[in-house]
């Protein structure tokens, strides 16, 4: 490989990203390098663009990524059953393998060296700094997850294995839904709408997505997708609706994937039902959640879980998904961008941009 340097757009601060020539580094046996060919944008690049995430700057961001193996160890490639021109999507979590976590399968929570380590959110100041997709390579570290994935498959649709991954993990997996289960969505954003796609593929029954106004759009898109209501908040009585559409038994899900809102927390103890699961993955820039009363929690013995990330299995579920081709996931990807208007493409999705409605958009680097 001729080139010694890589294009990558690096935080420099909050809501700072420029474009730097970085070095790209040497590869060792248990390594290797990725050419990435798509990297997903979603919230939590946001709130890293705002710097509601606690990180050290300079680094590059870019936590969804997808690419070709441009150069690899021999160690690595007999370990992740990979080689030079295969195509990866790349797991976010970067686990240790050997901490009690990841010993009992739950990796995603690895504190192996002492803190959570996840592409995008380690900074340039350790080597060998190329840790985010938001560049033209990204270097492989030797704990990586990465799961094959059909060429075939136009990137920007390959690329929606993160949020599809998502919704399995955290709309079926969590919670355990199962055919026939009525399941509430709050949020109708990228995860939201992967957690309808989910739901569907495994037979849930009814299936009820909530939104704001001005997410008319992505609630119509929802039904398209298999659900089969939605609840506009700001102009319905979504607790009065949920018990209606439910017979007054509530659901047997809840899943709060809006983003910042912490009224839907308290909200969701009143969707559910009795002995109900209510799964949590909106981040809320750890704000506390008003009017959020424990009591119901115990009359009603509600199950809540938070999820962090996804993992192998429903990584694995997704890609398959994408590759039968079987669901139309390509009405939610919206937008394409160049790497270097990759603060476009965040301020897009943050509603910044007048006049521009992003549901799923990534960065292309390949479009120059």
């Amino acid at each position: 490989m001729a080139r010694k340097t890589t294009l990558a757009m690096v935080q420099t601060d909050r809501r700072k990203l420029e474009p730097r020539d970085l070095p790209i580094p040497e590869i060792a046996d248990d390594s290797a390098l990725l050419r990435i060919e798509a990297c997903g944008i979603c919230g939590s690049d946001y709130e890293q663009f705002e710097g509601t995430l606690p990180v050290a700057y300079p680094l590059i961001p870019g936590h969804e990524p997808l690419g070709v193996i441009e150069k690899i160890g021999d160690r690595a490639a007999q370990r992740w059953d990979v080689n030079v021109g295969d195509r990866v999507a790349v797991e976010t979590m970067l686990p240790c393998h050997h901490c009690r976590a990841c010993l009992v399968g739950k990796y995603h929570l690895c504190r192996g060296r002492g803190r959570l380590r996840m592409y995008s959110y380690i900074p340039l100041s350790e080597p060998p700094g190329l840790w985010g997709a938001y560049a033209e390579y990204m270097y492989l570290a030797p704990g990586s997850i990465v799961h094959k994935v059909d060429p075939t498959l136009p990137a920007q649709l390959a690329v929606l294995f993160n949020p599809l991954g998502a919704g399995f993990r955290w709309a079926v997996e969590i919670p355990k839904t199962q055919p026939g289960d009525t399941v509430v969505v709050l949020g109708p954003g990228q995860r939201g709408l992967t957690s309808v796609l989910a739901c569907r593929e495994v037979g849930a029954g009814t299936i009820i997505v909530t939104g704001l106004e001005a997410d008319a759009k992505k609630l119509a898109l929802a039904r398209e997708f298999g659900a089969d209501f939605t609840i506009d908040v700001e102009n319905e009585d979504a607790k009065t609706r949920i018990r209606e559409l439910t017979h007054g038994q509530g659901a047997d899900v809840v899943v709060e994937v809006s983003s910042y809102a912490t009224a839907p927390v308290a909200a969701a103890l009143d969707y559910v039902r009795p002995g109900g699961t209510i799964v949590l993955a909106g981040i809320k820039g750890f704000k506390p959640v008003p009017d959020f009363v424990s009591d119901k929690i115990v009359v009603k013995e509600i199950s809540i879980r938070g999820v962090l990330g996804v993992t192998v299995g429903a990584y694995d579920r997704a890609i398959r998904l994408l590759e039968s081709r079987r669901i139309p996931i390509e009405k939610m990807h919206t937008h394409d961008f160049a790497l270097r208007e990759a603060e476009k493409a965040i301020r897009t999705l943050g509603r910044e941009i007048p006049g521009e409605e992003s549901i799923h958009s990534c960065l292309l680097p390949a479009l120059g």
